[in-house]
Protein backbone atom coordinates (compact mmCIF):
# COMPACT_ATOMS: atom_id res chain seq x y z
CA UNK A 1 0.00 0.00 0.00
CA UNK A 2 1.11 3.80 -1.08
CA UNK A 3 1.49 6.40 1.33
CA UNK A 4 -1.14 7.80 -0.48
CA UNK A 5 -3.97 5.01 -0.62
CA UNK A 6 -3.16 5.15 3.54
CA UNK A 7 -4.20 8.79 3.30
CA UNK A 8 -6.92 8.57 1.05
CA UNK A 9 -8.14 5.69 3.95
CA UNK A 10 -7.30 7.78 6.81
CA UNK A 11 -9.79 10.84 5.23
CA UNK A 12 -12.41 8.61 4.36
CA UNK A 13 -12.40 6.71 7.89
CA UNK A 14 -12.38 10.22 9.52
CA UNK A 15 -15.36 10.85 7.12
CA UNK A 16 -17.24 8.06 8.39
CA UNK A 17 -16.48 9.08 11.87
CA UNK A 18 -17.64 12.65 11.87
CA UNK A 19 -20.44 11.48 10.13
CA UNK A 20 -21.11 8.95 12.99
CA UNK A 21 -20.67 12.09 16.09
CA UNK A 22 -23.35 14.28 13.56
CA UNK A 23 -25.74 11.40 13.42
CA UNK A 24 -29.24 11.23 15.10
CA UNK A 25 -30.34 8.96 17.40
CA UNK A 26 -33.70 8.84 18.76
CA UNK A 27 -33.31 7.91 22.54
CA UNK A 28 -36.51 6.41 24.41
CA UNK A 29 -37.01 7.76 28.02
CA UNK A 30 -39.88 6.68 30.47
CA UNK A 31 -40.98 9.15 32.78
CA UNK A 32 -42.95 7.06 35.11
CA UNK A 33 -45.87 9.13 37.17
CA UNK A 34 -44.01 12.39 36.48
CA UNK A 35 -45.87 12.28 33.25
CA UNK A 36 -49.08 10.23 33.50
CA UNK A 37 -50.54 8.63 30.37
CA UNK A 38 -47.33 9.63 27.95
CA UNK A 39 -45.28 5.33 27.88
CA UNK A 40 -41.75 7.20 26.96
CA UNK A 41 -40.80 10.13 25.20
CA UNK A 42 -38.61 10.10 22.17
CA UNK A 43 -36.34 12.37 21.35
CA UNK A 44 -33.53 12.94 19.05
CA UNK A 45 -29.56 13.14 20.28
CA UNK A 46 -26.22 12.99 18.68
CA UNK A 47 -23.20 10.72 20.42
CA UNK A 48 -22.38 14.28 22.36
CA UNK A 49 -25.38 15.07 23.97
CA UNK A 50 -25.00 15.11 27.38
CA UNK A 51 -27.65 13.67 29.90
CA UNK A 52 -28.38 17.46 30.69
CA UNK A 53 -29.68 18.16 27.54
CA UNK A 54 -31.38 15.20 27.44
CA UNK A 55 -33.34 15.59 30.52
CA UNK A 56 -34.39 19.43 28.93
CA UNK A 57 -36.06 18.50 25.83
CA UNK A 58 -38.04 15.79 27.79
CA UNK A 59 -39.06 18.75 30.68
CA UNK A 60 -40.17 20.98 27.30
CA UNK A 61 -41.63 18.72 25.10
CA UNK A 62 -43.82 16.94 28.42
CA UNK A 63 -44.45 20.58 29.88
CA UNK A 64 -42.58 19.40 33.53
CA UNK A 65 -42.48 21.61 36.69
CA UNK A 66 -38.97 23.48 35.68
CA UNK A 67 -38.78 24.10 39.54
CA UNK A 68 -37.96 20.57 40.08
CA UNK A 69 -34.57 18.82 39.95
CA UNK A 70 -34.51 15.76 37.39
CA UNK A 71 -31.75 12.85 36.74
CA UNK A 72 -31.64 10.60 34.07
CA UNK A 73 -31.23 6.41 35.48
CA UNK A 74 -30.34 3.95 33.11
CA UNK A 75 -31.37 0.09 33.64
CA UNK A 76 -30.41 -2.88 32.82
CA UNK A 77 -33.32 -5.62 34.01
CA UNK A 78 -37.12 -5.74 34.13
CA UNK A 79 -37.62 -3.65 38.37
CA UNK A 80 -33.77 -3.84 38.62
CA UNK A 81 -31.04 -1.72 39.75
CA UNK A 82 -30.49 2.33 38.49
CA UNK A 83 -27.59 3.71 37.74
CA UNK A 84 -27.91 7.24 37.53
CA UNK A 85 -26.09 9.56 35.24
CA UNK A 86 -23.79 12.41 36.19
CA UNK A 87 -24.90 15.52 33.78
CA UNK A 88 -22.42 15.76 31.76
CA UNK A 89 -22.61 11.28 30.67
CA UNK A 90 -23.81 10.96 27.31
CA UNK A 91 -26.97 9.03 26.81
CA UNK A 92 -26.60 7.71 23.06
CA UNK A 93 -22.86 6.39 23.91
CA UNK A 94 -24.44 4.39 26.99
CA UNK A 95 -26.94 3.21 24.34
CA UNK A 96 -23.93 1.96 21.68
CA UNK A 97 -22.97 -0.54 25.01
CA UNK A 98 -26.26 -2.27 24.84
CA UNK A 99 -27.38 -5.54 22.65
CA UNK A 100 -28.25 -4.85 19.21
CA UNK A 101 -31.74 -6.24 20.22
CA UNK A 102 -32.58 -3.74 22.88
CA UNK A 103 -31.76 -0.87 20.76
CA UNK A 104 -34.23 -2.39 18.53
CA UNK A 105 -36.42 -2.01 21.01
CA UNK A 106 -37.28 -5.75 21.39
CA UNK A 107 -37.57 -7.71 24.12
CA UNK A 108 -34.76 -9.80 25.63
CA UNK A 109 -34.58 -12.67 27.67
CA UNK A 110 -33.16 -13.54 31.04
CA UNK A 111 -35.49 -10.71 33.04
CA UNK A 112 -32.86 -7.79 31.11
CA UNK A 113 -34.61 -4.89 29.82
CA UNK A 114 -32.28 -1.94 28.46
CA UNK A 115 -34.43 1.67 29.35
CA UNK A 116 -33.60 4.81 30.47
CA UNK A 117 -36.05 6.08 33.55
CA UNK A 118 -36.51 9.97 34.20
CA UNK A 119 -36.81 10.18 38.08
CA UNK A 120 -37.45 13.47 40.38
CA UNK A 121 -34.36 14.19 42.89
CA UNK A 122 -35.15 15.36 46.27
CA UNK A 123 -33.64 18.32 48.44
CA UNK A 124 -31.61 15.48 50.11
CA UNK A 125 -30.63 14.28 47.12
CA UNK A 126 -32.08 11.04 47.41
CA UNK A 127 -34.69 9.79 44.51
CA UNK A 128 -38.03 10.30 45.01
CA UNK A 129 -40.08 7.39 42.75
CA UNK A 130 -43.52 8.08 43.57
CA UNK A 131 -44.96 4.83 44.56
CA UNK A 132 -43.65 1.59 44.05
CA UNK A 133 -41.21 0.92 41.08
CA UNK A 134 -42.32 -2.15 40.39
CA UNK A 135 -45.91 -1.64 40.13
CA UNK A 136 -45.31 1.22 38.02
CA UNK A 137 -42.86 -0.89 35.78
CA UNK A 138 -45.77 -3.58 35.41
CA UNK A 139 -48.21 -0.82 34.55
CA UNK A 140 -45.92 1.00 31.76
CA UNK A 141 -44.95 -2.25 29.98
CA UNK A 142 -48.82 -2.90 30.09
CA UNK A 143 -49.02 -0.01 28.35
CA UNK A 144 -46.23 -0.95 25.98
CA UNK A 145 -48.22 -3.86 24.60
CA UNK A 146 -50.85 -2.16 23.69
CA UNK A 147 -49.41 0.70 21.55
CA UNK A 148 -48.15 -2.43 19.76
CA UNK A 149 -51.08 -3.89 19.54
CA UNK A 150 -52.84 -0.58 17.99
CA UNK A 151 -55.02 -0.11 21.70
CA UNK A 152 -53.50 2.69 22.78
CA UNK A 153 -51.92 5.91 20.33
CA UNK A 154 -48.22 6.21 19.30
CA UNK A 155 -46.42 8.25 20.89
CA UNK A 156 -45.83 11.77 19.32
CA UNK A 157 -42.57 11.98 17.55
CA UNK A 158 -39.78 14.68 18.19
CA UNK A 159 -38.87 17.20 16.01
CA UNK A 160 -38.43 16.80 12.10
CA UNK A 161 -36.78 14.30 10.00
CA UNK A 162 -34.79 14.92 6.73
CA UNK A 163 -36.06 11.20 5.84
CA UNK A 164 -39.49 10.03 6.75
CA UNK A 165 -37.99 6.26 7.40
CA UNK A 166 -35.94 7.61 9.67
CA UNK A 167 -39.11 8.46 11.78
CA UNK A 168 -39.10 6.75 15.04
CA UNK A 169 -43.16 5.62 14.99
CA UNK A 170 -44.20 5.89 11.20
CA UNK A 171 -48.31 6.22 10.89
CA UNK A 172 -49.94 8.97 9.13
CA UNK A 173 -49.86 11.31 11.85
CA UNK A 174 -46.34 11.13 12.52
CA UNK A 175 -46.16 11.66 8.43
CA UNK A 176 -47.78 14.07 8.48
CA UNK A 177 -46.96 16.46 11.57
CA UNK A 178 -43.30 15.48 10.05
CA UNK A 179 -44.01 17.30 6.76
CA UNK A 180 -45.74 19.99 8.75
CA UNK A 181 -43.44 21.10 11.03
CA UNK A 182 -40.26 21.01 8.00
CA UNK A 183 -43.06 23.14 5.98
CA UNK A 184 -43.48 25.56 8.71
CA UNK A 185 -39.61 26.29 8.88
CA UNK A 186 -39.46 26.40 4.83
CA UNK A 187 -37.82 23.21 4.21
CA UNK A 188 -39.95 21.99 1.70
CA UNK A 189 -38.31 19.13 0.60
CA UNK A 190 -38.25 15.36 2.63
CA UNK A 191 -36.86 11.89 1.25
CA UNK A 192 -38.86 9.13 1.87
CA UNK A 193 -35.32 6.68 1.01
CA UNK A 194 -34.37 7.95 -2.42
CA UNK A 195 -37.79 9.54 -3.41
CA UNK A 196 -38.33 13.05 -2.94
CA UNK A 197 -41.30 14.45 -1.73
CA UNK A 198 -41.82 18.28 -2.46
CA UNK A 199 -44.71 20.86 -0.92
CA UNK A 200 -45.52 23.70 -2.90
CA UNK A 201 -44.51 26.70 -1.38
CA UNK A 202 -46.39 29.09 -3.74
CA UNK A 203 -43.58 31.41 -3.20
CA UNK A 204 -39.50 31.88 -4.06
CA UNK A 205 -37.17 30.60 -2.30
CA UNK A 206 -33.34 31.59 -2.36
CA UNK A 207 -31.98 28.07 -2.13
CA UNK A 208 -31.45 27.67 -5.95
CA UNK A 209 -28.56 30.45 -6.57
CA UNK A 210 -25.08 28.89 -7.94
CA UNK A 211 -23.88 27.98 -4.01
CA UNK A 212 -26.67 25.16 -3.94
CA UNK A 213 -25.70 23.82 -7.72
CA UNK A 214 -21.78 23.86 -6.00
CA UNK A 215 -22.86 22.13 -2.62
CA UNK A 216 -25.14 19.70 -4.27
CA UNK A 217 -22.14 18.76 -7.10
CA UNK A 218 -21.34 15.22 -7.00
CA UNK A 219 -22.47 14.61 -3.01
CA UNK A 220 -23.94 11.44 -1.64
CA UNK A 221 -27.84 11.24 -0.90
CA UNK A 222 -28.67 12.15 2.09
CA UNK A 223 -25.69 13.50 3.91
CA UNK A 224 -26.75 17.11 2.65
CA UNK A 225 -30.74 18.80 3.55
CA UNK A 226 -33.19 17.37 0.88
CA UNK A 227 -33.25 19.00 -1.88
CA UNK A 228 -34.18 18.99 -6.09
CA UNK A 229 -30.59 19.46 -7.14
CA UNK A 230 -29.35 16.13 -4.87
CA UNK A 231 -31.87 14.14 -6.92
CA UNK A 232 -30.66 15.88 -10.47
CA UNK A 233 -27.25 14.83 -9.20
CA UNK A 234 -27.31 11.39 -8.33
CA UNK A 235 -28.81 10.72 -11.68
CA UNK A 236 -26.29 12.32 -13.32
CA UNK A 237 -23.23 10.92 -11.84
CA UNK A 238 -25.32 7.45 -11.95
CA UNK A 239 -25.14 7.81 -15.88
CA UNK A 240 -21.40 8.79 -16.21
CA UNK A 241 -20.38 5.98 -13.90
CA UNK A 242 -22.87 3.56 -15.09
CA UNK A 243 -23.08 4.48 -19.03
CA UNK A 244 -26.81 3.94 -19.02
CA UNK A 245 -29.83 6.23 -19.10
CA UNK A 246 -31.78 7.38 -16.54
CA UNK A 247 -34.89 8.37 -15.25
CA UNK A 248 -36.66 10.70 -12.83
CA UNK A 249 -40.09 10.46 -12.44
CA UNK A 250 -42.19 13.61 -11.55
CA UNK A 251 -46.00 13.22 -10.61
CA UNK A 252 -48.09 15.24 -8.71
CA UNK A 253 -51.63 17.05 -8.30
CA UNK A 254 -52.46 19.90 -10.98
CA UNK A 255 -50.82 22.89 -9.67
CA UNK A 256 -48.23 20.85 -7.05
CA UNK A 257 -45.62 22.24 -8.85
CA UNK A 258 -44.18 19.60 -11.50
CA UNK A 259 -43.47 22.14 -14.42
CA UNK A 260 -40.94 24.60 -11.68
CA UNK A 261 -39.31 21.20 -10.24
CA UNK A 262 -38.55 20.11 -14.38
CA UNK A 263 -37.38 23.46 -14.51
CA UNK A 264 -35.13 23.22 -12.02
CA UNK A 265 -34.14 19.48 -12.70
CA UNK A 266 -32.82 20.86 -15.97
CA UNK A 267 -31.03 23.98 -14.72
CA UNK A 268 -28.63 21.68 -12.61
CA UNK A 269 -27.98 19.12 -14.95
CA UNK A 270 -26.90 21.56 -17.58
CA UNK A 271 -24.87 23.61 -15.36
CA UNK A 272 -23.58 19.67 -14.58
CA UNK A 273 -22.95 19.08 -18.15
CA UNK A 274 -21.69 22.60 -18.84
CA UNK A 275 -19.51 23.23 -15.70
CA UNK A 276 -20.13 26.84 -16.49
CA UNK A 277 -19.59 27.55 -20.09
CA UNK A 278 -22.41 29.56 -21.58
CA UNK A 279 -24.61 27.35 -23.67
CA UNK A 280 -28.23 27.74 -25.26
CA UNK A 281 -28.79 24.03 -24.50
CA UNK A 282 -31.10 24.45 -21.04
CA UNK A 283 -33.18 27.25 -22.90
CA UNK A 284 -33.57 25.42 -25.52
CA UNK A 285 -35.21 22.66 -23.64
CA UNK A 286 -36.80 24.99 -20.98
CA UNK A 287 -38.34 26.42 -24.61
CA UNK A 288 -39.92 23.01 -25.41
CA UNK A 289 -41.50 22.24 -21.89
CA UNK A 290 -44.76 23.81 -23.27
CA UNK A 291 -44.86 22.40 -26.28
CA UNK A 292 -44.38 19.09 -24.66
CA UNK A 293 -47.46 19.47 -22.19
Amino acid sequence: MSARDGGVGGMGTLGRRQRFENSEFTVRIYPGTLAEGTIYCPISARKTTTAAEAIERVIERLQLDRTKCYVLAEVKEFGGEEWILNPNDCPVQRMMLWPRVALEHRPLYGGEDYRFLLRQKNLDGSIHYGGSLQMWLQITEERRRMVERGLLPQPDSQGDQADLCCLPELNERSLLDNLRSRFQQEKIYTYVGSILIVINPFKFLPIYNPKYVKMYDNHTLGHLEPHIYAVADVAYHAMLRRQRNQCIVISGESGSGKTQSTNFLIHHLTALSQKGFASGVEQIILGAGPVLE
